[in-house]
């Protein structure tokens, strides 16, 4: 595979996978797919904005006709699609762009896709079409334990690892789909359509769900990020409810890491999650985060605790999440490469380190920017 189309790749996750494909595969074309909605932002991508095989396109996934042209303009032979729309209360408020991008604009992806190999003579031959999904369209599991152990406590993976979990059960590959939100369900809808596209037709399609992931270049409308910046300024932290709601927390750049290992090596038609079997509550995560603000800030300890507010629960908002990404480990020998203790470290350094960066997106600068160098185009 020599050109590679990634999806959504000034987003958060996504440059970091062209990041990771620029630097590692230099025989490789990547081209880099954005609409720069607000989430999106080059300044990502300065570093390597100048490779010779690294190339932009400013474009709407659903912009059916444009996907076709890029196909065919740069013989599209791989695509990881990550382009969507992910904050949940945003979906809470207006589930129709969330169907739009994360449902329509998939299909048109496919659809594009799908009738370019299919004109080429070695057909599917060779290709590959990677969805990256979210843990968020199996639903939510109980927080059961065994009987007088309170959680967190040991429990064993399938892969015969041991970890601290507020529960019994996990997300398997198998899992049955039964998302709670418009964002999840616009994802449930859409991975379906992708394996439809290979059960129907032939497409060689991978599907991944992933949990929370952390790290550098999150938008800050994000738990971590958001309250980073908010200690940082002395702002209020708001807590769901008691913050008991707990999530499997992934470092970004492992995630990265496992996208190349899944696109280069995954069996087509499987499904493989991803996840870094380390779930926290959120007030606990949030404690941890303050802890390491304050300290790196050379606060008192514990001093911003008092910023810490609690706020009426998010609609639908699911108790815990919790991969298991055994079948990852086995059968392409993936594992986190980070602690969470470290990758918390290395994450609010990066943010502290970079309040450049932090305070053009959270002053919403680059929208600006973008709008005027893309005007008419």
């Amino acid at each position: 595979m020599k050109n590679i189309l990634i999806t959504g790749g000034a987003g958060f996750i996504g440059s970091h996978v062209v990041r990771l494909f620029v630097n590692k595969y230099p025989d490789y074309r990547i081209v880099n797919l954005d609409k720069l909605t607000y989430a999106g932002n080059l300044n990502n991508l300065k570093d390597i904005e100048n490779k010779p095989n690294y190339a932009f396109v400013r474009a709407d996934v659903c912009d059916y006709e444009r996907m076709g042209e890029i196909m065919r303009e740069y013989r599209i032979d791989g695509i990881i699609h990550l382009a969507a729309e992910s904050h949940v209360d945003r979906s809470i408020k207006d589930p129709f762009t969330f169907a739009r991008t994360n449902v329509m604009g998939t299909l048109s992806l496919l659809q594009a896709a799908k009738l370019y190999w299919e004109s080429l003579p070695e057909r599917y031959e060779g290709k590959r079409f990677y969805h990256i999904s979210t843990d968020e369209v199996y639903g939510a599991l109980e927080m059961t334990h065994p009987e007088g152990i309170e959680p967190p406590f040991t429990t064993t993976a399938s892969s015969g690892e041991h970890h601290l979990a507020y529960g019994r059960e996990f997300f398997y590959e198998t899992t049955k789909y039964d998302p709670h939100s418009p964002y999840s369900a616009s994802k449930a809808a859409s991975d379906h359509f992708v394996r439809a596209f290979h059960d129907t037709y032939g497409m060689p399609t991978i599907v991944t769900n992933c949990s929370n992931n952390y790290g550098p270049y999150q938008f800050p409308e994000k738990l971590i990020p958001l309250f980073i910046n908010n200690i940082r300024h002395g702002k209020p932290l708001p807590v769901y409810g008691r913050g008991e709601n707990v999530r499997d927390w992934l470092y970004v750049v492992d995630h990265a890491r496992a996208i190349d290992a899944i696109f280069h090596n995954g069996r087509i038609a499987d499904t493989y999650n991803i996840g870094g079997f380390n779930e926290w509550k959120n007030i606990d995560l949030i404690r941890v985060i303050v802890r390491t603000v304050d300290r790196l800030l050379g606060n008192p300890e514990g001093e911003s605790e008092k910023l810490i507010t609690y706020v009426t629960d998010r609609a639908g908002h699911d108790l815990r999440y919790a991969i298991d990404s055994s079948k990852l480990k086995e059968e392409l020998g993936w594992e986190p490469s980070l602690q969470f203790e470290e990758g918390i470290e290395k994450t609010v350094r990066w943010y502290l380190d970079n309040q450049e960066w932090l305070d053009n997106v959270t002053s919403g600068e680059y929208e600006k920017y973008y709008e005027k160098m893309y005007a008419g185009r």
